[in-house]
């Protein structure tokens, strides 16, 4: 009996030790719409507690949208706005500029958005508004086409951040780069695990930098990682995997939003890009996360 009471002990103690904090699904809801331009987001702001969201198309439209909601579960959404986004003119975008990819909402309601194709960021004060630019930085022309500034967000100070999907190479890690002051700087690193490429960061409410992640085969779809990462003196670090999915168990989640709902959880919104593709769809997920 001690030796059955030992065995069951050490079968049970790993599984014990790897327990920690995790995203652990809530919700899974298609979006549809009937507009034409509808599809393709690759950026999401949740706001209002969950109420509500504004999200950003890499065909260069934004849409806003409620959340409905039973119990803070996710149930439904709505749209209520959908338009073309502007040049710093006033004129819709059009041609290569309309790549729109990151999103992030600053503490006055300003929407920054990261472009690819021509590599840029744009301020938004009203999303149907003319666009105002922010000063690039000088790698910014020479990154990878179709491969460039996918993941924007902005901590609780109002410094910008920026990462590009492809580091270069498996062993090389991503790029952060950081805009404060007026000035950017690269001082910061992320390190690349495996094929997974950034699609899309948001700081929690704790503080921390969660970071969506992306993989795909031709056989077999897409995968999905989020990584957390505390930021102090030192850059990024505390590195922990929150979730990780098999192949072909979630569509292509590219844009993520991480906040706080009105029971004090942290939630984890997320949206797909269906690449105007039949066999794909616009889907919300949810998670909660629990500190295990």
């Amino acid at each position: 009996m001690r030796r059955l009471a030992v065995l069951v002990m050490l079968l049970w103690a790993p599984a014990a030790l790897a327990a920690g904090p995790a995203l652990l699904r809530d919700a899974e809801i298609p979006w549809t719409e009937s507009d034409a331009t509808f599809g393709g987001f690759s950026g999401l702001a949740v706001t209002d507690l969950g109420r509500n969201f504004v999200a950003v198309s890499d065909k260069g439209t934004w849409a806003s949208g409620r959340m409905a909601r039973e119990n803070g579960r996710l149930t439904g959404i709505t749209m209520t706005g959908h338009g073309p986004l502007h040049e710093i003119s006033g004129v819709p975008l059009d041609g290569q500029n309309v790549d729109a990819e990151g999103l992030d909402l600053d503490a006055e309601g300003r929407a920054f958005v990261s472009f690819e194709a021509f590599h840029r960021i744009r301020r938004y004060d009203r999303l149907d508004g003319p666009a105002a630019p922010v000063p690039p930085h000088r790698d910014f022309a020479g990154l990878q086409n179709n491969s460039a500034l996918e993941a924007l967000t902005i901590d609780a100070d109002g410094t910008l951040y920026v990462i590009p999907e492809r580091s270069g190479a498996l062993d090389r890690p991503f790029p952060v780069y950081r805009f404060r002051n007026g000035r950017w700087d690269k001082e910061l690193r992320l390190r690349r695990d495996g094929e997974f490429l950034v699609v899309d960061a948001d700081f929690g409410p704790d503080g921390n930098l969660f970071v969506l992640e992306r993989s795909f085969r031709w056989l077999g779809g897409f995968a999905t990682r989020i990584r957390r990462f505390s930021l102090g003196p030192q850059g990024l670090g505390d590195e922990i995997t929150l979730l990780e999915t098999r192949i072909g168990e979630m569509d292509n989640m590219e844009g993520m939003s991480v906040w706080r709902d009105e029971a004090g959880r942290t939630r984890v919104t997320l949206i797909s890009d269906d690449n105007f593709f039949a066999l794909q769809r616009t889907m919300f997920a949810e998670f909660i996360l629990s500190e295990g």
